[in-house]
């Protein structure tokens, strides 16, 4: 999944004055967005607006365990199945052919899609949407987790904690998958890249990384939004560039850092293309980011063949939400837009007004391996990307590896300092 910012040069209008202030030891303080403006007409631009706050401090409500006390098992889950036309029997979509394939005559036939994914306008996802009225929900008793299942399918197992607490709901699943992106990456294939990945863990004990081996992997379509937006900021602030002096003391050279700030203002276009927000808790946003690009930009229209022989998750957080974390999360990506554009060492303070001048959206389920390793009676999950192989996720820690490299560095730090000291004059 791809998240560009296009920047318009020939919309920037930067003015700079300078006036010299003298400080020692500045560090930079943080500048946190806090104002949200609430949605607007179709006319209208929407208005955010970035203001500095100092020790700023995101609060988030837990309402699942957390992904690392969660259980992926592979035993008798309930995925979804496809006859063949030939004989009869379950048909999976096969990855590596990117065709239906049946498990007893070995048939492989086309999936008759030409239809692509497009964007929707986001006043559709905030006001009425099509339900996926084929589909049913699935809760577990047991962590609440919810799946998505045809309504000719029955759920036998959680994916997600491992028990067969499973219960139908009487509820919908929301919002119909616009597109999906298939699985290109087979299953054999996503364990070995977790046993690469976990082997190559600097950290890690060596006990752990000799006997690595995945449990319960398996395949799930994830739900994701990815909004389409084009803004405008109008930004005021003031930076430092540092610089030195150097004066002597009883003989000895005695250098001092200053700070000449100086003000900035203009405007700065930032286009956001596909920026991706993960819809469900079973993945945290940064889990997702860290495993992205996927290709939803041309993805595949939604068709439930697609998801024989995997599970797909429903999301938990509504297109709403999603778009309101959007909007939270590209005023980080403006600020360093702007910040770019200067030769600064101290940030004193930034002002942005962000402006929402165009809007779209679309809801797509994309692929992902989930996974964990067990060590000690602890459980470490990770996350494959089930298009490109990326991989992300948690390994043990030796507390010794990290003890001796914090060692060689104060080494390192003391043998500097007594350098100085011998050889300063």
């Amino acid at each position: 999944m791809s998240e560009k910012e296009k920047e318009s040069n020939g919309d920037l209008m930067p003015s700079v004055s300078a006036d010299t202030q003298t400080s020692a030891t500045n560090t930079a303080q943080t500048a946190a967005s806090t104002s949200e403006a609430s949605q607007s007409q179709a006319s209208a631009p929407e208005a955010i607006s970035i203001q500095p706050e100092s020790n700023a401090k995101r609060t988030t409500t837990k309402k699942h365990k957390s992904v690392e006390e969660k259980l992926y098992s592979d035993d008798n889950i309930g995925i979804t199945t496809y006859k063949c036309p030939n004989c009869g029997g379950d048909a999976v979509f096969d990855p590596k052919a990117q065709k239906m394939h049946c498990l007893y005559c070995g048939s492989y036939f086309e999936i008759e899609n030409e239809e692509k994914v497009v964007e929707k306008d986001i006043s559709e996802l905030l006001s009425t949407a099509k339900v996926w009225d084929e589909a049913e929900v699935y809760q577990c008793s047991t962590c609440g987790a919810k799946e998505i299942l045809d309504k000719q399918e029955v759920a036998s197992i959680c994916p997600f904690c491992g028990t067969r607490n499973i219960v139908k709901i009487e509820e919908l699943p929301g919002l119909k998958p616009q597109g999906v992106v298939p699985f290109k990456v087979d299953k054999e294939k996503a364990s070995k890249i977790s046993t690469n990945w976990a082997r190559r863990k600097y950290y890690a004990p060596r006990a752990f990384k000799k006997s690595a081996l995945p449990e319960n992997l398996h395949g799930v379509y994830n739900p994701v939004f990815t909004f389409d937006l084009e803004t405008r900021s109008q930004y005021d602030g003031r930076l430092g560039k540092n610089y030195t002096t150097t004066h002597y003391i009883d003989g000895r050279p005695v250098t001092q850092v200053h700070t000449r700030y100086f003000h900035i203002a203009g405007t700065q276009d930032v286009n956001f293309d596909d920026y991706i927000v993960q819809a469900s808790s079973n993945m945290s946003n940064a889990d997702i980011k860290a495993i992205s690009p996927f290709p939803t930009n041309g993805a595949p229209a939604y068709k439930p063949e697609y998801l024989r022989g995997y599970s797909a998750s429903t999301y938990n957080k509504d297109g709403a939400q999603c778009y309101d974390e959007c909007k939270t999360m590209i005023k980080t990506d403006i600020e360093r837009q702007i910040l770019r554009r200067y030769d600064y060492d101290v940030k004193s303070y930034l002002n942005i007004k962000t402006a929402i001048l165009k809007q779209k959206y679309k809801y797509v389920l994309v692929p992902v391996y989930v996974g964990h390793y067990r060590y000690k009676g602890k459980l470490y999950n990770f996350f494959i990307n089930g298009d490109t192989g990326k991989i992300t996720g948690k390994t043990p820690v030796s507390g010794w590896k990290v003890f001796l490299t914090v060692l060689l560095g104060l080494a390192i730090v003391a043998g500097i300092v007594v350098l100085s000291i011998l050889f300063g004059d």
